[in-house]
């Protein structure tokens, strides 16, 4: 939004519109770092407290890129990538943790995730990650 005088205007979406990135993670300060750090680097970003909450939003497909938090109370990260799977396989998703295991990867792989990345190196190698995403396109 642009402040003009006192009044706002919204400009209109062009073609050229921003890559649009989900982020779902239950911790409210990692949601708010996320969303900064993400429309710092030119994203456009939709927040989701909860797994749940992103399935049962209105418009919740969209996305050229999910991000989403594996360790959540409600619907851990990978059976989230694995639902979307089944309605949006074209989206890439990205996993975050701050509890890697052994066989995370794996499993996070077999669900169609494109990358995990291990909290709190959520900066320049989220978002690296989420170009290379979005470049290799909807489907790979």
């Amino acid at each position: 939004m642009i402040e003009i005088g006192s009044h706002h205007q919204r400009l209109p979406m062009t073609s050229s519109a921003k890559p649009t990135v989900y982020v779902v993670d239950d911790d409210a300060a990692v949601l708010g770092s996320l969303q900064f750090l993400l429309e710092t680097d030119g994203f456009a970003v939709r927040t989701f407290r909860n797994a749940t909450a992103l399935l049962n939003a209105s418009g919740a497909r969209g996305a050229d890129c999910y991000v989403i938090d594996y360790k959540m109370p409600d619907i851990n990260g990978i059976e989230l990538a694995g639902r979307l799977r089944q309605s949006d396989e074209g989206t890439p998703v990205i996993l975050i943790t701050g509890y890697p295991d052994g066989n995370i990867s794996a499993r996070a792989a077999a669900a169609g995730v494109k990358d995990v990345i291990l909290k709190p190196l959520l900066d320049e190698t989220l978002v690296k990650s989420i170009r290379h995403a979005i470049r290799g396109g909807r489907g790979n």
